[in-house]
């Protein structure tokens, strides 16, 4: 039951090139830095990564991508990563993107052995109908485009029906979190919005590690406060004072100081 490693390299062992990842994280807020680093360090390349964005260009997944070590990306927002968007544009990286909320539960789903799930979101749009850009050739064009999915008319009561489209599920081979406390155990706690993405993305991978900014015995958390019990966690790596007060702001936005 004990699931803590002792190194990050110990953590991240089994990801290769080639591996899928769901990320925890929001913009910078709640990312798995520590893991991240170490697979940078490690040389993997040729990954896929599941999240909400792609970091900055010098933090994050960025450092990833920097390298081009990221072949695919599946995610909802990528406007403030400049290498995110050059590589898009010019070929060199296939993005799924994907409405915020279809991807978070694309994840719980994946988690939770739900293969695929109507939503509302994105019909009548390229979402459903197919055609969004996912590479673009080094001329301009378009490579490969989304495919249609399927949609299908549910009954709404009175009456009246919606159509609805088929969504995917999401599982990853790791799930990469960040959290603010954890026992050894891995059930975690999130701080605050630093929760976001991490629970989804915890649920999805077949193989999760968590960094924990502070490491606790089983049953000090208690249970009505487990934001993800650990059956959805297989290693648990607790980071130093330092690298737990690692963190940064993505747009750090000030006033002038009233005379």
């Amino acid at each position: 039951m004990d699931k803590v490693v002792s190194t990050s390299a110990e953590a991240v062992d089994g990801i290769v090139d080639g591996s899928s990842l769901s990320v925890g994280g929001f913009g910078l807020c709640g990312i798995p830095t520590v893991l991240i680093k170490e697979i940078h360090d490690r040389g993997v390349t040729d990954l896929e990564a599941v999240s909400n964005n792609c970091g900055v260009d010098d933090w994050g997944l960025g450092i990833l991508l920097k390298d081009k070590r990221i072949r695919r990306m599946i995610s909802s927002y990528v406007g403030e990563n400049k290498e995110f968007e050059r590589q898009f544009l010019s070929g060199e990286l296939e993005v799924e993107l994907t409405p915020q909320g279809t991807l978070a539960e694309r994840l719980r789903a994946g988690g939770s052995g739900i293969p695929a799930f109507y939503t509302a979101t994105g019909v009548g749009t390229q979402v459903a109908e197919g055609g969004l850009p996912w590479r673009y050739a080094p001329d301009g064009s378009v490579a490969k485009a989304s495919p249609a999915k399927d949609t299908r008319e549910f009954a709404m009561g009175g009456g009246q029906t919606r159509t609805y489209v088929l969504e995917e599920a999401i599982v990853t081979d790791f799930g990469l979190v960040r959290a603010w406390k954890g026992d050894r155990h891995g059930n975690l706690v999130f701080h605050e919005s630093a929760r976001n993405f991490n629970p989804l993305a915890a649920m999805a991978g077949r193989v999760t590690i968590a960094e924990v900014e502070q490491l606790v015995e089983p049953g000090e958390i208690d249970a009505d406060q487990v934001h993800l019990p650990g059956i959805f966690v297989q290693r648990v790596l607790p980071l130093t004072p330092e690298q737990a007060a690692d963190k940064r702001i993505e747009r750090r936005t000030v006033r002038s100081k009233e005379s």
